[in-house]
């Protein structure tokens, strides 16, 4: 019944939508996966049509219709690769597209000290904003069960028919293209979705009963930017690969609050407006935000596989965090092999600050001023226990481990498993930006995965340099004995 009812409001969403063409895509091959990198946009959907008729795997009823243009990119450098995949649209039949910002990254790589194979995904579930309720809330400036939660649910809708009277909502999708240093041990990337239309639905986060207000949405919102950049720097000497992820959430410029779609308030920079755009006050989209005090998060999840052994994460301090909540704000979570082997560690302590864009004082946003954000983990059924929610972000997910047969086989099946059920990962973890007012946040915390690390590389600098030293001794000692091997004239 829950579903029916979500999949009934996304139909009267999508009944406003207009025909857009995919961009064109390109095939993802075998062979991309042997080069050091590439960077494509691939129709994935494609390629699990592929992959299936190859192993004789059913699919769903029309799913020979359906398309999902990912932006991927991939790095294979010092026996670590990298897949990263960001959906820029999906289409389930010709007519109506979603635009899900759904960003995942799956690293394949040798661990530093037993040199064992290691699988790691991480994945950007959604936004949340949340109100606290400051008497009773269990994590201050952090979204929990105590608090009112809303799950934007941003889905890209073009809602321009709607009428004269409201703003265009016409989302769109940019790719920052893969670029690297010349040694190729630094690398950049990343995709921007624009003019972001979003649902927001009541949510509760209570692992005994994690569900959602699937009635109506209270409230559809429209923000300038959801831009996700990524910074990859791979020491082979040190062991290291720490990738660091900025966010960037842009400024809300549109607000409909009340029943949508048929009774509603507008909100934006100038006022509030009715349903035929009469003006019926001065309070702006930013004071409707203040003043029922609206906070802003990310939720996102990780997971890890090995092939003999199990993983678990845990806090500086020890305590196991797969099962429980707690604050990580100036700390760090670090995933062992069970055997006590660390094979990644998430920082938040190391950029626990972000910076807030205040469009009111500064409309071109020049100036911004510096808060602390909080991170902590979550209890993983509060969310993985809400499929209703994520129907959409799981159909899709399920199918992306495929790739691992191309990055490491003998890992396939495990990743098959375990990647695409959220329920298996080894942590949720939530940023909290407790300012916010609906203004630009720009935040970027840090992953370091410990890769196999490399005794000697003679084509860097320290290598060349060891290299140059041993061709001088080794010229020192021959023109010594040459010179004591020399005859002596009479």
């Amino acid at each position: 019944m829950k579903n029916t009812r979500l999949i009934g409001i996304l139909l009267v969403c999508m009944a406003f939508t207009c025909t857009v063409p995919l961009a064109s895509a390109e095939s993802l091959e075998k062979t991309d996966f042997e080069k050091e990198s590439f960077a494509k946009t691939v129709d994935f959907y494609d390629y699990v049509r592929t992959y299936a008729n190859l192993h004789d795997i059913q699919t769903p009823e029309g799913f020979e219709k359906w398309h999902a243009n990912m932006y991927m990119t991939y790095v294979n450098k010092s026996g670590m690769q990298l897949l990263y995949a960001g959906l820029e649209e999906v289409t389930t039949d010709e007519s109506a597209y979603l635009r899900i910002p759904m960003q995942s990254f799956i690293m394949h790589y040798k661990t530093n000290e037993q040199k064992r194979d290691v699988i790691l995904a991480s994945t950007f579930l959604m936004l949340m904003a949340f109100n606290e309720t400051a008497s009773s809330t269990k994590f201050v400036a952090s979204p929990d069960t105590t608090d009112l939660l809303y799950a934007s649910f941003s889905l890209g809708f073009d809602l321009s028919d709607l009428g004269k009277t409201l703003p265009v909502l016409n989302s769109k999708t940019e790719v920052i293209p893969l670029a690297s240093s010349h040694d190729g041990l630094e690398w950049t990337w990343g995709m921007k979705y624009t003019n972001l239309t979003a649902l927001w639905w009541r949510t509760w986060i209570d692992p005994t009963n994690p569900h959602f207000d699937n009635s109506w949405p209270l409230a559809l919102t429209v923000y300038d930017e959801l831009t996700f950049t990524y910074n990859l720097k791979i020491d082979p000497f040190a062991g290291t690969a720490v990738l660091q992820e900025n966010h960037v959430i842009g400024r809300m410029r549109h607000l409909f609050v009340g029943l949508i779609p048929f009774a509603w308030v507008y909100y934006n920079s100038t006022g509030n407006y009715g349903m035929l755009g009469r003006k019926l006050g001065d309070d702006t989209i930013y004071n409707y935000i203040d003043e029922n005090e609206l906070m802003m998060s990310i939720i996102n999840f990780q997971t890890s596989i090995m092939a003999d052994h199990e993983t678990y994460s845990e806090t500086l301090s020890g305590q196991s965090v797969e099962e429980s909540e707690f604050t990580v704000s100036d700390s760090s979570v670090a995933t062992f092999a069970d055997d006590g082997e660390k094979i990644s560690q998430t920082d938040f302590g190391a950029k626990q600050t972000y910076k807030l864009y205040d469009y009111v004082a500064d409309p071109d946003e020049k100036t911004f001023t510096v808060h602390e954000s909080t991170a902590r983990t979550a209890e993983i059924q509060g969310f993985a226990g809400n499929g209703g929610l994520f129907a959409y972000h799981i159909g899709l997910m399920k199918f992306l481990p495929l790739v691992v047969v191309h990055m490491y086989p003998a890992l396939f099946q495990k990743a098959f498993s375990t990647i695409s059920d959220m329920s298996k990962a080894n942590y949720f973890y939530i940023l909290a930006y407790p300012e916010y007012n609906g203004f630009r946040i720009e935040h970027d915390p840090t992953l370091t995965a410990y890769i196999a690390a490399e005794s000697t590389n003679p084509t860097g600098a320290g290598g060349l340099i060891l290299l140059i030293l041993a061709v001088a001794v080794i010229a020192a000692v021959v023109a010594v004995v040459m010179l004591v091997r020399r005859p002596k004239r009479p």
